[in-house]
C-alpha cells in the first residue's frame, strides 16, 4: 500500500486487528483521493502453547496473550489521532472460546492443530453422512472442523454443562472490547454449522450435535451478522486508551474473507491464493457448488462479504516451510530465509515433490525428516540438503495450487484468465514464479497485508467513508496497490507430469 503519512485535516483512521497463527497486527488505514494509506502500529507473537491434559499434550492457543497485543495495539493505533472512526478483527477460523454464565473464560481455546479431532469426522459421519453433512454446509471435510471439534470435546463438562456462550475467536476479542455477543457469518460459516444456502444456523447440523453426542449448541450459539454491520462502541478507556468509543465493525472476520475483498481484480474471472501459514486457493462465486462431485474433490462452500461464496480448497501452506525452518533453528543452525530462498531457486525444478495436504504435514514437529520419509515412499530421491528442502516445498506449493485453480474453474464453471496472490506469501517471488509456472497463468501478486487491507476497507464502507460494492472496493486496492506480475516461462508438461507421479 501507500507509504504512511501523518494524516491531514479531516482524515478518518481505521485500525484493522489482523491475526495470524504466528503473529498478530494492529495496522491503521486511512483514505485519501481514493487511495488507502496504511502502517503497520504493532505486531506481537501468536502459535500454539502444549499444555499436559488427561496424559497428553493438548495445544491451546494463549487468547489472553494475543488480547493483550490487541489492546496495546489499539492504543497505539488512536493516540496519535486522538481516536479512531472505526475496529475490526479478523482471524483464523474454525476455533473457539467458551464463556460461562458470567461472561467467563472457561479455558484457552484448543488449537486447531491438536490431535483430539482424531477420527471425529467418521463418528459424525455414522449419525449424518458426509454427503448428507455436504449438502448443508458445503465444507470440504477438515478434521479441525467446529463441529468435528464440538463432537470430539462432548465429554467434557465445560462444553456440555458449564458454557453458556461460544465464540469464535475475533467475536470473542469483540465481546471483551464491546460487551456484545455475536458470530460474523464468513468466519461462522467455516464451523459446519452455517447452512450456505441459507446464511443461517443449520438445524440438522444443529440437531446431530445436540441428540448423539449432547453438545447444547443451540444455547451455544449466538445470533449471525452479516460483514459490514456495525456491532457496538469499543468501551474500557483505561484498556484501550482513546480508541474507546470507536465502533467495532464485523467485517469479514475469517481472514480469508478479508484478503478476498483485497484481491485487485478488474473481472469476475480470476482465481485467488490468500498465502500464508494456510493457503486457500479458489474461485468468487455468486452461489454454493454442492454437487457430487464438488464434495469427492473435498471443495468447500465458504460465505463472503456482499452475499458471495469464496469455492475453494485449503492447501497446507507456508506452514512447512515454517515449520522446517524451525527445526533447522531448534538444531542451532542460523538459517536466513531470503538466502535459503536465493539457494532454493537454482535447485532443478520438480526434482522432488510431495503432496503438502497429506496430514503427516498438519502437526507441528520435525518437518525436513517428514518431507524425506515422504519422497524415499514415492520412490524418489529424498532432499540432501536444506535448499532442496525448499524448493520441494515451494514446488509442492505450487503443484497444489495449480490443481487447485483448476479444480475450482472446472467444477464451478468459472473461467479463470489470472491468479491473485495476496497475503504473505506474495513477497516470496519464487513462489509465485513457480506458481505462474504450475498454472500457466499469469499470476498477480500483492496486496501482501490483504487481510488487513480488505477488512479496513470493509469498516470504512460501514461507517460511510465509501460507497460501493466489491467492484468499487477494489478499485481502491488496485490505485493503492503495487503489484508485481509473473508471466508463466515455460510448458505446464513437466508440471503435469509431477502431479502423475504423485498420484501412483
Amino acid at each position: 500500500m501507500s507509504a504512511p503519512r501523518t494524516p491531514g485535516a479531516g482524515a478518518r483512521v481505521h485500525a484493522a486487528v489482523d491475526l495470524g497463527a504466528s503473529s498478530g497486527r494492529v495496522i491503521t488505514g486511512r483514505l485519501e483521493g481514493g487511495r488507502l494509506h496504511t502502517e503497520e502500529v504493532a505486531r506481537f507473537p501468536n502459535g500454539p502453547v502444549p499444555v499436559p491434559s488427561r496424559g497428553r499434550d493438548t495445544l491451546h492457543w494463549d487468547i489472553l496473550s494475543l488480547y493483550k497485543g490487541v489492546l496495546e495495539g489499539l492504543r497505539l493505533a488512536a493516540e496519535p489521532h486522538g481516536g479512531l472512526a472505526s475496529v475490526g478483527i479478523d482471524s483464523w477460523a474454525v476455533d473457539y472460546g467458551l464463556l460461562d454464565g458470567g461472561g467467563a473464560l472457561l479455558g484457552n481455546p484448543v488449537h486447531y492443530r491438536d490431535a483430539r479431532t482424531a477420527g471425529a469426522p467418521e463418528r459424525v459421519f455414522e449419525h449424518l453422512p458426509a454427503a448428507g453433512l455436504y449438502a448443508v454446509n458445503g465444507l470440504q471435510v477438515q478434521p479441525f472442523n467446529t463441529v468435528f471439534q464440538l463432537a470430539a470435546a462432548s465429554d467434557d463438562d465445560q462444553v456440555t454443562a458449564l458454557a453458556r456462550d461460544l465464540l469464535l475467536i475475533p467475536d470473542l476479542l469483540g465481546y471483551w472490547l464491546t460487551g456484545e455477543r455475536v458470530a460474523e457469518l464468513t468466519n461462522a460459516s467455516t464451523t459446519g454449522l452455517v447452512d450456505v444456502h441459507a446464511r443461517a444456523w443449520a438445524d440438522v447440523c444443529l440437531d446431530v450435535l445436540e441428540g448423539p453426542f449432547g453438545v447444547p449448541v443451540r444455547r451455544l450459539l449466538p445470533r449471525l451478522v452479516e460483514p459490514g454491520t456495525v456491532v457496538a462502541p469499543l468501551r474500557r478507556r483505561d484498556a484501550v486508551g482513546s480508541a474507546a468509543g470507536a465502533p467495532l465493525v464485523a467485517v469479514g472476520s475469517h481472514d480469508t474473507a478479508s484478503a478476498v475483498v483485497a484481491v485487485p481484480a478488474a473481472t469476475p474471472n480470476f482465481a485467488y491464493v490468500s498465502s500464508g501459514t494456510w493457503s486457500l486457493v479458489g474461485v468468487e462465486l455468486d452461489a454454493p457448488v454442492r454437487t457430487e462431485e464438488s464434495r469427492a474433490a473435498n471443495f468447500t462452500n465458504e460465505l463472503g462479504v456482499d452475499g458471495t461464496v469464496r469455492y475453494l480448497r485449503n492447501v497446507m501452506g507456508l506452514w512447512v516451510l515454517q515449520e522446517c525452518l524451525r527445526a533447522w533453528r531448534g538444531q542451532g543452525r542460523d538459517v536466513d530465509l531470503a538466502d535459503l530462498l536465493e539457494r532454493a531457486a537454482e535447485v532443478p525444478a520438480l526434482s522432488c515433490v510431495v503432496d503438502v495436504d497429506d496430514p503427516r504435514f498438519l502437526p507441528p514437529g520435525d518437518m525436513p525428516a517428514r518431507v524425506a520419509a515422504f519422497a524415499s515412499e514415492t520412490g524418489q530421491t529424498p532432499p540432501a540438503d536444506d535448499a532442496e528442502t525448499a524448493r520441494c516445498v515451494l514446488d509442492s506449493l505450487a503443484l497444489a495450487y495449480r490443481r487447485a485453480v483448476h479444480q475450482a474453474a472446472d467444477l464451478s464453471g468459472r473461467r479463470v484468465d489470472v491468479v491473485h496472490v495476496v497475503g504473505g506469501g506474495a513477497n516470496n517471488a519464487l513462489l509465485c514464479r513457480l506458481t505462474a509456472d504450475a498454472v500457466g497463468l499469469p499470476v498477480v501478486a500483492g496486496p501482501a497485508e490483504g487481510a488487513a487491507v480488505g477488512n479496513l476497507l470493509v469498516q470504512a464502507r460501514a461507517v460511510g467513508e465509501v460507497e460501493g460494492g466489491l467492484a468499487d472496493l477494489r478499485r481502491i486496492v488496485a490505485d493503492s496497490t503495487e503489484t508485481v506480475l509473473y508471466e508463466p516461462s515455460g510448458p505446464v508438461g513437466p508440471w503435469e507430469a509431477a502431479q502423475r507421479r504423485l498420484r501412483r
